[in-house]
This record gives structure tokens, C-alpha cells and sequence, in this order.
């Protein structure tokens, strides 16, 4: 077993890059190596920035001194990239989703279990102390048996902060694939598998503007529905709603689970931080203290190079990410068919982290 630091490279220099970025330097099993972007100044810009390489996606793929690569380009070619990563010889942490469909998030996961490589995949949030701990209580019984939940995240859009939001009303995004993940990677990890799901989707207009940045002003068509109100059943027969939407004046983030004691709040699940709240069944309701990691996102990463030394499986692996990608295309098709749709994958809930777990310590 290697005891070297899993060397990262990085493919996709836009908004989210930084965000990785910034975190990943604080993490001493990582060490970044390079980064590369079909726009070359981007790159150049972000290397600098962050004392890496620039280099093409050829390059990096070919560089002996990198361990696991980050997929961070545009849903539409997830697979496309993953696929040549692993063709490379290299493991992938891919952003959200796995791909854009079951099949090729399938052929995926076989070619990297052919070549003895890992593909995991984002969100790595539920990482986070927040919805551990959430996670940690609910094992422990502190709501009883949980029996149902809800998660909302509702907004007027994407177009009022990015500067370039089409991609996020086109096939593989709207609101369900772009921040579904969030809430029902939570939903799996405190309720387990989904097994079947129904929805009601909608679009309240067909083209948008971009209102910041360079392009402001630009219309682009929506291909996808802007809202999608699903209801999900567990195989243990819990259930739960999620209303995704870009279509609410209010931006609004709950995320609730409740059990035969009691229901548990807990922070939004696009977030690592925040303390919890109990209201019993009996009694009146108090604060559960979040414990654990703070650090957002690339705590996955640090979570796969661990476990990629250890030989255990990693806790956002692309199993998870799978079965999360088959609920959510599922509650799209029920909101098309108007039926209800049975999931085709299941996944257990990841094993929690110990409270103090450290993404900053320095382990292998």
C-alpha cells in the first residue's frame, strides 16, 4: 500500500474550480499538481493562482505525478471525460451527476472496476458536520424510527449570480438535476434506498435571461422543467417530498426528517455547517449541536485518496452517485408519464464518519 499523498489533477477551470481549490491546498493528503481547461488563459489564471501546473487535458492524463482526477466540466460530457480518465489510468472524482444517464453511469462504473480504479462522484456534503450528525442521531434513535421527510429548495434561478446559467436549464440540469443531488443523497443517507418515486413537473417560462456578467441580457430557451414536486417511498417504506424549483420569488432551503419520537431540522444540505433542531413528539424542542468537519467541498476527495490506501470503499463512491442519478431521472419520467416509476438501483446508506474526523490532518 502506497503512504505517498495522492497527487490531484484537475479538469475544468470555471466557477466551481475554485471553490476545490481553495479547500484542497488545506488538505496535506492532497497535493495539486495541475489543472487544465479548453480555455488555456483560465487555466493559466487558476494555475498561477494556486501553484500548479497548466497543462492540456492530454498532458495531464499522460503526467506520472497525478493520483486522482477532477472532473469539473459541464454535465453534458461527465462520462465522456470520466471514461478517458480512467482510460488513463487514473481514478476520477467527478462533480454531480455521475452522468446523464443509467447506462453510461453503468459502463462507468465497470470500467473502473475492470482496471481496478475508483469512480466517485460529488456532492461530498453530506460529508459535512451537519448532515453527519443528523445522520449519527437518527442511528441512535433520537427521532424514533424515521418514517417520512421533506426537502425544499426553491429559487427565481440560477441567470441572477452565474454568468453563464443556460447549461442549467438544459438537458441534465434544471433544478432537479442541479441541486436534487443534494437532497437526495441526504434522503439515502438517513432513510436508505429509494424505491419508487411519482412527480408533477412544470415550466413557468420557456426562455430566460442572463442578468450579470459580460452576456447580461442574453435569452436562452429552457429545455428542461423549472420545478419538479416528487414524492419518493423507501424501501423501508418511509417517505418523503422534495419540491426542487426555479420558479419561487423566495429562495428557501428545508431539509426535515421526522420519526415515530419526533421530527429532526437540519441545515441545508448544499452546506456543511449549521446545528440541528429536535422537536419531540413530547416536550418542547431543543438544539442538537453539529459535530464534525466543516470544510466543504473536496472532503470528498480526501475521503477517496484515504480509502483508496486504506482498501475500503469510499463514502461518496459511484454507486451512491448511481442510485442517486436513477431517482432523479426517475422523478423527471413520472413527471412525463404521470406515473409512478420503480427504481432500478439501489444503495445502503455510506458508513457515518467519527466526530472527529480531520481532512486537515496529515495521514497518509
Amino acid at each position: 500500500m502506497s503512504t505517498e499523498r495522492a497527487g490531484v489533477g484537475i479538469i475544468g477551470a470555471g466557477m466551481i474550480s475554485g471553490m476545490y481549490l481553495d479547500n484542497m491546498r488545506q488538505f496535506p493528503d492532497l497535493e495539486l499538481k495541475a489543472i487544465a481547461d479548453l480555455d488555456l488563459d483560465r487555466a493559466a489564471e487558476k494555475a498561477q493562482s494556486y501553484g500548479m501546473r497548466a497543462q492540456s487535458v492530454e498532458d495531464l492524463l499522460s503526467s506520472d505525478d497525478i493520483e486522482i482526477v477532477i472532473n469539473l466540466t459541464i454535465p453534458a460530457v461527465h462520462f465522456e471525460v470520466s471514461m478517458q480518465i480512467l482510460a488513463s489510468g487514473k481514478h476520477v472524482w467527478s462533480e454531480k451527476p455521475i452522468t446523464l444517464s443509467r447506462e453510461d453511469a453503468a459502463t462507468l462504473l465497470q470500467e473502473a472496476r475492470n482496471r481496478g480504479l475508483r469512480s466517485a462522484c460529488a456532492p461530498d456534503t453530506f460529508l459535512g458536520a451537519a448532515l453527519q450528525t443528523a445522520q449519527r442521531e437518527i442511528l441512535n434513535g433520537l427521532i424514533g424510527r424515521p418514517t417520512s421527510a421533506m426537502g425544499i429548495v426553491q429559487s427565481p434561478g440560477p441567470e441572477r449570480v452565474h454568468p453563464n446559467p443556460a447549461f442549467l436549464y438544459d438537458d441534465g440540469a434544471g433544478p432537479t438535476l442541479d441541486m436534487g443531488p443534494y437532497y437526495v443523497t441526504a434522503f439515502i443517507q438517513m432513510m436508505g434506498p429509494v424505491q419508487r418515486v411519482a412527480s408533477v413537473p412544470s415550466t413557468a417560462r420557456k426562455t430566460r435571461q442572463i442578468l450579470v456578467g459580460p452576456n447580461a441580457g442574453t435569452e436562452f430557451e429552457v429545455k428542461v422543467p423549472s420545478q419538479d414536486m416528487a414524492l419518493l417511498e423507501f424501501a423501508s417504506g418511509a417517505t418523503a417530498t422534495l419540491i426542487t424549483s426555479f420558479e419561487c420569488g423566495i429562495r428557501r432551503n428545508l431539509f426535515e426528517v421526522s420519526g415515530t419520537d419526533g421530527t429532526l431540522v437540519v441545515p441545508n444540505p448544499n452546506f456543511t455547517e449549521g446545528d440541528l433542531t429536535l422537536f419531540p413528539m413530547i416536550g418542547e424542542p431543543k438544539g442538537v449541536p453539529a459535530k464534525g468537519s466543516i470544510w466543504g467541498r473536496g472532503v470528498g476527495v480526501v475521503d477517496l485518496a484515504r480509502s483508496i490506501r486504506s482498501g475500503q470503499e469510499e463514502r461518496a463512491s459511484g454507486t451512491l452517485a448511481l442510485h442517486v442519478l436513477d431517482v432523479l431521472l426517475a422523478i423527471q419520467e413520472a413527471g412525463r408519464e404521470r406515473r409512478w416509476i420503480q427504481l432500478s438501483s439501489a444503495n445502503a446508506a455510506p458508513v457515518p464518519l467519527s466526530e472527529d474526523w480531520d481532512p486537515t490532518a496529515a495521514t497518509i
